[in-house]
């Protein structure tokens, strides 16, 4: 028999706000984890992106919040803390937070760099129950005394293996002693590598640990493609596919510098499509504009590197284009976990260069799994040894001046 949300004997106005969001039965992550914070142990868990992990906390937590949230406004303290990578995800928290959280007088926040600080301490200032932060903004504001952690009874690192990559090793551990040592902790990763096991071993205690998903599988749901292709053609296999094979849909498109995100997107405005684009360098509120336009299908392609993308909830995504190969085989499984969200089903479509063979490899070992090389398309490599086609070119050189008048080249539509 299915367990419900009820099953879980979470109180009322949690579960109306559950179903007013249409969810009637828990995912495993959430019917795993949820008893366990109720019971206010430690946890370990390996849990990918879209298996609803930030539910399997930010329930529990809301439910063992209920009974002081009726506290006055500025008597109220930073009672759970939740320390994320990045801004986007930061934000999503919670939204999810807010919208379980509607028949409660409980107070979420979150704090992110960035952003001018003045009206984050105003917001601090208030009273707050729940704070979602970023590492370097929580421990700015710690250091001016805007923030109080002494009160902290349950502490999420959430996406740690992300954290870790990024360098904020040093930043958690001093979040981790700021807060009172008989706290709850929760850590929460995608991947469970060596570094993210060291430091539950550091913080945690007796930890219960839940591993809902196979460590580093792709899901099922996704059919991989593969597209050897010349670097210079990628462009080209990009937009052939998205004439010809996608067409309609909303696609997110992965690029691993923010040069090449930027000169994609400029690419694909000039032959005609919508699409926006998220990456480090730009500001917070221009990457929350275009992250709001894709979900309200204004844009239906979000070209992005890795880092901006890590944790944003996007449901109904049709397929997702690695459009570099990511050179750390674990970003691949993040990436593919952006599309077959919830039992649904997706694509990946993957270019690789003659240079980036390698990464194929060292992907299809982590996720012992073929990729499904498609060779029937315009612009391949030579089958043999990957490398590119010199096919003869019947207009000679392209830097020999043609025969056609300059009005008629103005006239030619231009692929990029």
């Amino acid at each position: 028999m299915l367990m419900t949300f009820k099953d879980l004997k979470l109180h009322k106005t949690l579960l109306r706000a559950i179903a007013e969001k249409a969810y009637e039965f828990p995912t495993l992550i959430q019917e795993r984890a949820i008893p366990l914070v109720l019971e206010q142990k430690d946890i370990i868990a390996s849990s990918q992106t879209g298996t609803g992990k930030t539910a399997a906390f930010a329930l529990p937590i809301l439910h063992l919040l209920f009974s002081r949230q009726d506290a006055p406004k500025k008597s109220k303290k930073i009672r759970a803390l939740i320390v994320s990578p990045t801004r986007e995800l930061a934000v999503q928290i919670k939204d999810d937070f807010l919208s379980y959280s509607t028949y409660t007088n409980l107070r979420t926040a979150v704090i992110f760099g960035g952003t001018s600080i003045a009206p984050q301490k105003e917001l601090l200032k208030k009273g707050v129950d729940i704070l979602i932060a970023t590492p370097g903004r929580l421990l700015d504001l710690h250091k001016q005394d805007e923030i109080n952690l002494d009160y902290v009874e349950t502490l999420v690192l959430d996406e740690a293996d992300l954290m870790l990559d990024m360098g904020f090793i040093d930043d958690v551990m001093k979040i981790e002693r700021l807060c009172p040592p008989a706290k709850q902790t929760l850590l929460f990763s995608a991947t469970m590598p060596y570094k993210v096991e060291e430091l539950a071993k550091t913080i945690l205690k007796t930890p219960e640990r839940l591993e809902v998903t196979k460590q580093s599988s792709t899901s099922k749901n996704v059919a991989q493609r593969l597209y050897f292709v010349p670097k210079s053609k990628k462009i080209e296999l990009c937009l052939h596919l998205l004439r010809n094979t996608i067409k309609k849909g909303r696609v997110i498109i992965f690029r691993r510098t923010k040069y090449g995100v930027d000169k994609l997107e400029k690419t694909l405005i000039k032959n005609g499509y919508k699409a926006d684009s998220i990456h480090g360098d730009k500001s917070q509120s221009n990457r929350q504009i275009a992250l709001n336009r894709f979900k309200k299908n204004e844009v239906n392609i979000l070209v992005a590197t890795d880092v901006a993308a890590r944790g944003i909830d996007i449901t109904n995504l049709d397929a997702i284009i690695n459009f570099d190969m990511p050179n750390v085989p674990e970003t691949y499984v993040h990436r593919t976990g952006r599309t077959a969200r919830a039992g649904l089903t997706g694509v990946a479509y993957s270019f690789c260069s003659a240079d980036e063979k390698a990464y194929v490899i060292a992907i299809q070992k982590l996720i012992s799994l073929q990729l499904d090389v498609i060779e029937d398309h315009p612009y391949p490599l030579d089958p043999k040894t990957k490398k590119e086609v010199h096919r003869s070119k019947k207009g000679g050189s392209k830097h020999r001046k043609g025969r056609k008048s300059e009005a008629s080249k103005k006239k030619k539509k231009r692929w990029y």
